[in-house]
């Protein structure tokens, strides 16, 4: 089973060197063989090759092009995606842009843009542990299996909560809120994995066992190696 880890790798991103210790114990503790490959932004027309995309963090990234359109082959294709910390905002992005038809930009990556889907937050959440809650109902709830959650965070941008009706009349599905209501898990019904969440799995515990998000991507990218084999 193959999943594209797209984002450009660097030491200095601590969820990056988490990433292989988070595919051993795939293949130790789930039972799930994975061979991963890191893809850079700048170059991402392969990956519709995949079992499954990673949108990993560290943004910005160095083609924003890239990211969206990473999200936009899995999304389509019907490809296993998880999108975490810039992921899930680039999900977001893409979303906006090409199902809403919305002209909005991202305030890291496009600063003199007119109009922004993602903004800074009003406190970073860079280094800090916050809670989030599923929604009862949705995927997000079935893959934690609890009625909260405290999780690792490294980011500065948040969504634009102004958009947040305009994407769920379109489909998506916000379904992990913090304390204060504000988005931290989107999903999509009907994709068979379409899933991104604000903060960091990859930095959950000692990395020796896979947060809940990993392990049921992984999953989703094997079923997904299965199909591709039978049909």
């Amino acid at each position: 089973m193959r999943i594209a880890l797209v984002g450009e790798r660097s030491p200095s991103v601590r969820s990056h060197a988490r990433i292989p210790l988070l595919v051993r114990a795939l293949r130790e503790r789930d039972g799930i063989a994975v061979d991963a490959y890191w893809i850079s932004t700048a170059d991402v027309s392969g990956v519709d090759g995949f079992d499954g995309i990673w949108l990993v963090p560290g943004s910005p990234y160095r083609d924003e092009a890239g990211a969206l359109e990473a999200v936009r082959v899995a999304r389509e294709r019907g490809i296993p995606f998880l999108g975490t910390c810039g992921g899930f905002q680039h999900l977001l992005l893409e979303y906006a842009r090409n199902v809403c038809g919305l002209d909005v930009a991202h305030a890291e990556n496009t600063p003199g843009a007119r109009d922004f889907l993602l903004t800074p937050l009003a406190c970073t959440l860079a280094g800090h542990e916050s809670r989030v809650r599923p929604e009862s109902g949705t995927m997000m709830e079935r893959i934690v299996g609890a009625s909260s959650t405290v999780e690792v965070y490294n980011c500065s941008y948040g969504l634009n909560e102004d958009y947040k009706q305009t994407l769920a009349g379109h489909g998506l599905v916000f379904s992990g809120h913090a304390d204060d209501g504000t988005a931290r898990a989107v999903e999509l019904p009907g994709h068979p994995f379409f899933l991104a969440v604000m903060f960091q799995p990859e930095l959950a515990g000692d990395g020796r066992r896979p947060h809940p998000v990993i392990s049921a991507f992984a999953a989703a990218a094997a079923r997904h190696g299965l199909i591709g084999k039978t049909a």
